[in-house]
């Protein structure tokens, strides 16, 4: 099968069961900038980063895709449809992943800036499509009523590559940038 169907060819997209929607949908939106977020991630991963970052961004990378699944699949994790792939597990995982971090790294004394090493920049990089992500999934949500979870996940997600970018430069050596007030 090829990937040029042209069934898209027209302004609109499938998503899973059939339904068709417009490309610019708040649905197809969201879940365009958490493939966005995605590839952002796979971009840090070919950094040098800590392994214990990369481990956690590996498996960031299949619950994104789970993620971006719910969102294409029509009243996903409603009473009438079919079960979330991403929901309290993942939630608490993040949750869990954050606080060790936040215990290892020195604690802020300071707003930071984006950037230090090659693979801070890249994770700083990534938690802003995160926040992206999560925009679209609000307004996704405020439409449909779908996706509290989805945001939910997203704004642990963005806390913990915050963490992992901040781990990035002590594993480089390197500082966090301090903000300076001009």
């Amino acid at each position: 099968m090829s990937i040029a169907t042209g069934t898209g060819d027209q302004g609109d997209s499938g998503l899973l069961g059939g339904v068709r929607v417009s490309k610019d949908h708040a649905r197809l939106e969201a879940y365009g900038t958490m493939d966005e977020l995605n590839a952002a991630i796979s971009v840090a991963l070919s950094h040098d980063i800590p392994e214990a970052v990369t481990a956690q961004l590996e498996q960031l990378s299949h619950w994104l895709f789970d993620l971006g699944t719910d969102f294409a699949t029509p009243r996903a994790g409603l009473a009438e449809g079919p079960a979330l792939r991403i929901g309290t597990v993942q939630i608490d995982a993040l949750t869990a992943w954050i606080h060790a971090l936040e215990a290892e790294l020195p604690p802020l004394r300071a707003f930071i800036l984006p950037g230090g090493s090659k693979g801070a920049a890249a994770l700083h990089l990534a938690r802003t499509i995160c926040r992206r992500a999560e925009r679209r999934v609000v307004t996704h949500m405020n439409a449909s009523g779908e996706g509290k979870t989805g945001m939910i996940f997203l704004n642990r997600l963005s806390d913990l590559l915050f963490l992992h970018a901040r781990a990035a430069n002590v594993a480089a050596g390197r500082g966090d940038v301090e903000w300076k007030s001009s």
